[in-house]
């Protein structure tokens, strides 16, 4: 079980790092995404993607495609949020195709963790992942700098602890969100191993 899902991440992250070599075949129109991203995204997110609740995620500098894809993904209903299926369904796919290359063009804002006595544990899990209870390496997927890949994996760094908290306990519960290899990844994680490596991560940039 160990090696096939070792094999599964190491395959997804090579399909990944693919992905982020190839030349993008359309892009969207920034100043049309910027509209929309006033009118529809900032009371949630910020003008800029910079989200300032904790509950919210900060979508500056994350990669178009991923957004994009996940702008759909609520639309369609396999992620499972109301409210994000409401601003969602107004949405064209080219909406989200110009709003998603908006909001990668922003500059994230650099966070700091909240609680500086979790690094050690958090980085040890984000770096080395855990042996004993078979937990990957996060660095694994989403690099050293929580940078991510475009489509395939999200850019981590300075996002807030608690949405990362949350999104981990999403995929251990299978409900709001499916994703084979993060159900699995969650699943071997305690309540303190996701708490340690949200810290960490929100301070990575």
């Amino acid at each position: 079980m160990k090696r096939k899902m070792l094999l599964a991440i190491a395959a997804a992250t090579l399909a990944g790092s693919a992905l982020a070599a190839s030349p993008a075949v359309t892009r969207g129109d920034v100043a049309k995404g910027k509209v929309i991203a006033e009118q529809v995204c900032a009371a949630c997110h910020g003008a800029d993607g910079n989200s300032v609740a904790s509950a919210n995620p900060s979508l500056a500098g994350q990669h178009a495609k991923y957004l994009e894809s996940q702008l759909k993904a609520f639309k369609s209903g396999e992620r499972k949020n109301p409210i994000m299926l409401g601003m969602a369904s107004s949405l064209s796919d080219a909406d989200m195709k110009n709003v998603a290359e908006y909001f990668s063009e922003q500059k994230l804002k650099p966070r700091q963790a909240n609680d500086k006595a979790l690094l050690p544990a958090g980085q040890k899990l984000y770096k080395a992942g855990n042996p004993v209870t078979r937990v990957p390496a996060c660095m694994a997927c989403h690099g050293a700098a929580g940078k991510g890949y475009p489509a395939q994996y999200p850019a981590l760094g300075s996002q807030h602890a608690a949405y990362i908290v949350k999104q981990l306990n999403d995929f251990k519960a299978g409900t709001d969100r499916k994703n084979p290899i993060m159900a699995d990844v969650a699943m071997r994680m305690s309540d303190a191993d996701m708490k340690a490596v949200a810290e960490y991560i929100s301070g990575l940039r």
